[in-house]
């Protein structure tokens, strides 16, 4: 079996991904490239594998509880009345997760919607930025960090 890697992946273990927010036990969590939907994280396993079902059942429960654990951080941190979740890895062919929080201020066409139905421009729009992003991430973190304890 070929061994998996990912640059993202590979930067966050030497400490030079700034989009991390913490190291779970089940992997990664970081900002999303795209903030259009302020809180848009994503939980990437680490060890890497090519999806949920390449996991032993004790690392699937421990990364989903994962995944829920970081949902109940945004829940808090970002006011958001919904948290979406999505497993695909159509586009990159490693077990990560989508944790979107969803707003009751967005437009009822997109609020109903998924969270990739918005316009393209729009998405690009809100780009993740360190210097913006910070108090976010730390929020995020340290929500994590009270849970995980």
């Amino acid at each position: 079996m070929t061994k998996l890697t990912h640059p993202r992946i590979e930067a966050a273990r030497q400490g030079q991904n700034p989009s991390v927010i913490c190291c779970m036990p089940s992997g990664w969590v970081n900002l999303a490239d795209k903030q259009y939907l302020r809180g848009y994280c994503i939980l990437t396993a680490d060890p890497l594998v090519e999806s949920l079902n390449a996991l032993e059942v004790n690392a699937r429960a421990q990364f989903l509880t994962d995944m829920a654990l970081v949902g109940d951080a945004l829940l808090e941190v970002t006011g958001a009345y919904r948290i979406n979740y999505a497993i695909a890895g159509n586009n990159v062919p490693i077990l990560h997760a989508h944790i979107v929080p969803r707003y009751k201020t967005e437009p009822e066409d997109m609020r109903l919607n998924h969270p990739w139905a918005y316009p393209t421009e729009y998405m690009d729009g809100t780009p993740f930025d360190l210097q913006h992003d910070s108090p976010l991430l730390s929020q995020i973190r340290e929500a994590i960090a009270r849970r995980l304890k």
